[in-house]
C-alpha cells in the first residue's frame, strides 16, 4: 500500500501526514510521538482519530509539521490524520465529523493595530 498523504492546520501550524498500513509508529519530524510531545494530554490528541475509527496500531504515520506553538501542531496533526482515514475509509467520515475532528478551526491571533499597544489595547488616558 502507497502512501495517503494529507494536510491539517490550526492557527499557524500547517501538519503534512504521510501515512500507510504498518504496526502504529508514529513519526513527527523525525521523533517518536512521545517525544516531542512529552505531555500526554497532547499525545492523546493526536491519537483520538486512531481511537475513535477503532484502528489503532494499524498505521505507521511520518508527520512533517511546522508554525506554531505545541497545542496547535498537535491539533493540526489531529486534523490531518483524520483526513487520511476518511480517504482510506469513508465509513470513518460520519464518526470522526461527528466529533469535529474534519472541521478547521478559523480562530486566529488578531493582528496589532497602529497606534495601539496591542490589537486591542489603548495607551493610558489622562483625563487631567
Amino acid at each position: 500500500m502507497e502512501y495517503i498523504n494529507t494536510i491539517g492546520r490550526r492557527k499557524t501550524s500547517v501538519a503534512r501526514v504521510y501515512m500507510r498500513a504498518g504496526k502504529g509508529e508514529i513519526l513527527v519530524n523525525n521523533k517518536k510521538l512521545e517525544t516531542y510531545f512529552p505531555s500526554p494530554i497532547l499525545q492523546i490528541k493526536v491519537n483520538r482519530p486512531f481511537k475513535l475509527t477503532e484502528q489503532e496500531g494499524k498505521f505507521d504515520v511520518k508527520i512533517r509539521v511546522s508554525g506554531g506553538g505545541q497545542t496547535g501542531q498537535a491539533d493540526a496533526i489531529r486534523m490531518a490524520i483524520a483526513r487520511a482515514l476518511c480517504e482510506d475509509n469513508a465509513e470513518n467520515r460520519p464518526v470522526l465529523k461527528k466529533d469535529g475532528l474534519l472541521t478547521r478551526d478559523p480562530r486566529m491571533v488578531e493582528r496589532k493595530k497602529y497606534g495601539r499597544l496591542k490589537a486591542r489595547r489603548r495607551f493610558q488616558f489622562s483625563k487631567r
